[in-house]
């Protein structure tokens, strides 16, 4: 028989309306059927929900909301997936315990416990906070949806906080990744006497929409200054994980990658080429290797891979040269 808690949870869920709670509901019923070895009932719960009075799939999505400057949400398509990126050994363990909850949700239920939803990614700029927030919604198969800050923020009062609630409100409607990129662009320190009383209520409106987020909702959060962020903020994340600037082994299997996936050698050693490029981002030594890959299509059939490779080193050291000074005109 099933659990009288849950039965109880279902007619309030019924009677309320609440779309939500009748959700999570029948997915703890399924479980805990599952768990008896009644695999047939429980799929056909899982089978009922998804289908309306007809017989029909349920549309849960609502339409997208839009401000004057487009819609809030961009959806994109995950291109990459996790194994396509070098992590520190941490952060490839709590992504995998992640997804393994996500995909076990029901087991947790009913055992009255839920998946783990909330991520805040920090790092400086191009070491793979953005692609490994798609490789979360690749590993997971669900929409990827990226808030776009040029819709959400305006200029009138109360008017961000307002698009925040409905961009949550749009991404509760399914299973997703919501993805904020430069989070301390809404999730300042409200401390901050530089700020204005704007600003602390958009952080307040937003610890409210966190807190209230199901769990079937996966936000992940990337911010280059984590330091600027709201006390109360950090606490919202149950994952918090650091992508620091690569190591040379890092560079080393990058190369050692890049030499397979290509199928050019560059003339150099892995080892070599990490030693001469430390310091650089992942995004730029993937700009690097695009750089050697198109002076090699321009240069073929004759092309002199090593010469080519060492072209591009010099250039880069250059390159990197110029960044080095910015980056320390920039703290003076």
């Amino acid at each position: 028989m099933a659990r009288a808690d849950l039965i109880l949870s279902l007619v309030r869920a019924a009677t309320r309306g609440d779309q939500t709670q009748l959700q999570k509901t029948v997915e703890a019923l399924s479980a805990d059927e599952r768990a008896k070895n009644h695999g047939i009932l429980a799929d056909r719960l899982i089978a009922q929900l998804r289908q309306d009075s007809n017989g029909q799939p349920r549309q849960f999505a609502p339409t997208p909301v839009r401000s004057v400057s487009g819609p809030l949400i961009a959806e994109l398509v995950p291109r990459r997936h996790t194994e396509d990126l070098i992590l520190p050994a941490v952060v490839e363990q709590a992504v995998r315990e992640l997804v393994e909850e996500q995909h076990r949700a029901d087991l947790l239920r009913s055992h009255n416990l839920e998946p783990r939803n909330r991520v805040l990614l920090a790092g400086p700029p191009g070491n793979g906070k953005t692609s490994l927030a798609e490789t979360i919604a690749d590993a997971l198969n669900v929409p990827f949806l990226v808030v776009r800050y040029e819709a959400v923020i305006g200029s009138y009062l109360g008017e961000t906080a307002q698009r925040i609630g409905q961009v949550f409100e749009q991404a509760r409607s399914q299973q997703c990744v919501l993805f904020f990129d430069e989070f301390d662009a809404v999730g300042k320190e409200r401390g901050d006497l530089h700020e204005t009383g704007e600003i602390k209520r958009v952080v307040s409106s937003l610890l409210l929409q966190i807190d209230a987020l199901p769990s079937y909702v996966v936000v992940v959060t990337a911010s280059n200054h984590p330091e600027l962020l709201d006390r109360a903020v950090w606490r919202r994340f149950q994952i918090r994980l650091e992508l620091p600037m690569p190591k040379q082994g890092q560079i080393e299997e990058w190369f050692k990658r890049y030499e397979k996936c290509t199928g050019h050698s560059l003339g150099l050693t892995p080892r070599s080429l990490a030693q001469r490029l430390k310091g650089l981002s992942f995004a730029e030594i993937e700009d690097f290797g695009a750089d050697v890959l198109r002076r090699i299509a321009l240069n073929e059939p004759e092309a002199d891979v090593k010469k080519i490779a060492e072209h591009c080193l010099r250039q880069w050291k250059k390159r990197f040269t110029l960044r080095y000074s910015a980056d320390v005109g920039e703290e003076k």
